[in-house]
């Protein structure tokens, strides 16, 4: 019997346009009436993540942040908190500054988002995840023992693929990797969707088979591969699709909502 429902959100729950359908909004309600968990698996923080819930009146659910490197409760209980280490932190932001121009460089820790500057980039962010952010020097924040749960570079493409590289050889306790073609993303090597799971679905009880869990894109490998009922979304890539159960509408069509009709959740 299914218990849990597991989602990406970009490109999964929420179409291009960063909203949400009326038909995937009444799959979250139609999920948590019946006593289900739904779960956003997700690279945003937190407070990315609970503007979601918050615009269709509900009240929070479980969320992984950082694709897995902090987990909280509906109850906003931490239960895991993977952070990169304080020299890691140090020397891969000192190779970046050193290294590359025109790139934006944000500071993820907790519930908090940091930058040391915010220009047009940081302000594009704030204005699609409707999170705050804040201005601090890094240094001064390692001074302090405040480190990263994640990194995430902004630049332009060519710049991104070349860090992508670069920093994925010369940090290999680091998981490096682009989530967009302009967007780098940094994090403790043990961190993935994956594991940030198998922590919720111990929390809870459940094992893998009591879930389904939905994804889109190459950061959802390790979760459609854990979930025997994965399923990805009719707008992943050919190589994504493989890697799942089932495939379903695209998110701008409601596929989550036409999965779980198909399947009798709702």
């Amino acid at each position: 019997m299914v218990k849990i429902i597991l989602s990406d959100i970009d490109g999964t729950f929420l179409k291009d346009d960063k909203k949400t359908t009326i038909l995937h909004a009444e799959a979250i309600k139609s999920v948590v009436a019946k006593g289900l968990k739904f779960v956003f698996v997700s690279a945003r923080m937190p407070e990315a993540i609970y503007p979601i819930t918050d615009a269709i009146s509900m009240a929070h659910t479980p969320v992984i942040s950082y694709s897995g490197g902090l987990v909280l409760t509906e109850n906003e209980e931490v239960i895991f908190d993977k952070k990169i280490s304080a020299e890691d932190t140090k020397n891969i932001l000192a190779e970046m500054k050193c290294g590359w121009q025109d790139v934006t460089i944000n500071f993820y820790t907790g519930r908090r988002w940091f930058v040391e500057k915010i220009d047009w980039r940081a302000q594009r962010e704030v204005d699609i995840m409707s999170a705050q952010v804040e201005v601090a020097n890094f240094d001064e924040l390692l001074s302090e023992n405040i480190t990263p749960n994640k990194i995430l570079v902004m630049c332009e493409p060519s710049t991104c693929r070349n860090m992508e590289i670069e920093l994925g050889k010369n940090f290999p306790a680091l998981n490096v990797v682009r989530s967009a073609p302009h967007l780098l993303e940094i994090m403790d090597k043990s961190v993935s969707k994956a594991t940030g799971i198998e922590v919720l679905l111990k929390h809870y009880g459940y094992t893998i088979d009591e879930a389904i869990a939905f994804g889109d894109n190459y950061n959802d490998a390790e979760m459609l591969k854990l979930i025997p009922q994965s399923v990805a979304m009719a707008n992943a890539p050919d190589d994504v699709k493989k890697l799942a159960y089932a495939v379903t509408d695209s998110n701008e069509d409601s596929g989550i909502y036409t999965y779980l009709v198909k399947v009798g959740i709702i």
